[in-house]
């Protein structure tokens, strides 16, 4: 299976980060609770426990805490980037929306 944080596809940027994912019931993981555990480590699989019909937590595998610098400038390269019209636009957008803003309250005035 790929890295989770793997792009699913260069052209769109598409992170890849959803996991297979089965349910079962409460009782049912607690009886199997060693393959559940397994499941979400070998195979990144997420678990929903359900009680009575409603879910009402999940066993899922860690996420990644980050990526490596290197990883990190490689895809900042590849991101798409704004046209000199569209920034302009949107830093507009930007000073529009923070002179929209109402001043800063003193909390402890």
């Amino acid at each position: 299976m790929a890295h989770p944080l793997a792009l699913a596809n260069a052209e769109n940027q598409i992170f890849c980060m959803s996991r297979p994912t089965r349910t079962l019931s409460v009782t049912e993981a607690a009886r199997r609770f060693a393959d559940v555990v397994n499941r979400a480590f070998y195979r990144q699989e997420t678990t929903v426990l359900v009680k009575n019909g409603v879910p009402v937590a999940y066993v899922a595998p860690m996420s990644p805490t980050g990526i490596p610098a290197r990883e990190l400038a490689h895809r900042w390269a590849l991101l798409p980037r704004l046209s000199p019209e569209d920034a302009e636009a949107f830093a507009a957008d930007v000073a529009a929306a923070r002179a929209a803003l109402p001043p800063p309250a003193d909390p402890w005035g």
